[in-house]
């Protein structure tokens, strides 16, 4: 009879595992970018997200606060929408490129994380949102010309340690859990400067930037800026596989990866027509930056041709008359993705940014391609 019942039990945790693994839905995460805009209800589907991002709270003097005009009244709008959707969970993310110049010193001592965090829990408290994201960029590095320190790679797992502790007491006193994630760079550099098995088991996500691997002006090809794999013909050697599995091999669970998408382009100008612009020579011209929406209404059909390479599997433009080359993501390619997302079962895909994709052609091709169902 014992034996009966142990057999019976591990057979109920057999499908207890079973149950969980089927039941779990993958994650859609965007972040929110409207900087001095003022938000509408109708502008963002909530009932097609996991979670938002808002993007980005600054650090002055080593506290945490609001970087835009109408801060307060966009959370407000973006708390509404959880009456629709009430799985709906609404971070506010710190930082950013231009402005994670002030991590290092928020992060240095353990004074100067209590006052950060302080800072982050009445912030919290305030707006009503339900954890933060971390965008340090990056940290034992200057990014775009910060400040940093080489100890910065054990005071982000000190400034996250304690960021969950704070969260976890709150929790206990109120109820509601407080979410906490983090930005991560692509490259084996990121991975180099952060404690990265020790803070993946501290944070909920590790929200994998896997794109501008390519920017017109930091090389002098053109180039993929988010290839799902590599192209032997790529000398850059980079794919968003490459960076999820250097992070797993840097010991972060699959389940806590969210996979990184580009709802934007990238544009060269004066690359010759050789392999359609790919790989080329390239110069950096204005308007180098292209929202998705920009790319359908004026550069789809307005004497750019698109191309797909199947190595990489995504898509790319060129306009041989005008010598102009677009590295970008569309339906097709973010299909594939969400295949990958789903056979190497990570916890799902964010992207940046939400109003680049103003038709939500991009959205409603990441809900599909991750088999979720939602009601438009």
């Amino acid at each position: 009879m014992t034996k009966l019942f142990r057999a019976l039990a591990a057979l109920l945790v057999v499908f207890a595992a079973l149950q969980a693994e089927a039941q779990r839905t993958p994650m859609v995460v965007a972040y929110l970018f409207p900087q001095d805009a003022k938000l509408t209800p109708d502008q963002v589907n909530g009932r097609a997200l996991t979670r938002i991002n808002y993007a980005f709270a600054n650090i002055e003097n080593g506290r945490m606060v609001t970087g835009f005009k109408y801060d307060a009244e966009n959370f407000a709008t973006l708390n509404a929408l959880k009456k629709e959707n009430p799985s709906l969970t609404v971070l506010v993310s710190v930082g950013g490129w231009l402005w994670s110049g002030g991590f290092t010193d928020a992060a240095l001592t353990t004074e100067s994380r209590t006052v950060f965090i302080d800072s982050v829990m009445d912030f919290l408290d305030r707006y009503q949102l339900d954890g933060l994201d971390i965008d340090w960029e990056f940290p034992g590095d200057p990014g775009a010309g910060h400040k940093f320190r080489a100890e910065d790679k054990q005071n982000f797992t000190l400034l996250l340690a304690e960021l969950r502790k704070r969260f976890d007491d709150e929790t206990k006193r109120s109820g509601k859990r407080l979410y906490l994630t983090f930005a991560a760079g692509s490259g084996p550099e990121f991975v180099a400067n952060t404690e990265m098995a020790r803070i993946a088991r501290i944070v909920d996500t590790v929200n994998l930037m896997a794109y501008d691997f390519y920017e017109p002006g930091s090389a002098p090809n053109t180039g993929h800026h988010a290839p799902l794999y590599n192209n032997p013909a790529d000398p850059h050697r980079a794919s968003s596989d490459i960076s999820v599995r250097v992070l797993e091999d840097a010991g972060v669970p699959a389940e806590k990866i969210l996979l990184g998408l580009p709802f934007y382009g990238h544009v060269w100008g004066e690359v010759p027509a050789t392999a359609h612009g790919l790989f080329q020579p390239g110069k950096q011209i204005p308007n180098a930056f292209a929202p998705y929406s920009m790319i359908v209404s004026t550069m789809l059909g307005h004497g750019f041709t698109r191309y797909w390479d199947d190595v990489s599997k995504v898509p790319y433009l060129y306009n041989a008359d005008k010598k102009i080359f677009v590295s970008y993501e569309d339906p097709e390619s973010i299909a594939v993705k969400g295949k990958y997302v789903l056979k190497h079962k990570l916890g799902g895909v964010m992207f940046w940014s939400y109003e680049a994709d103003s038709n939500g052609a991009l959205l409603g091709a990441v809900d599909a391609a991750l088999g979720l169902k939602v009601t438009q």
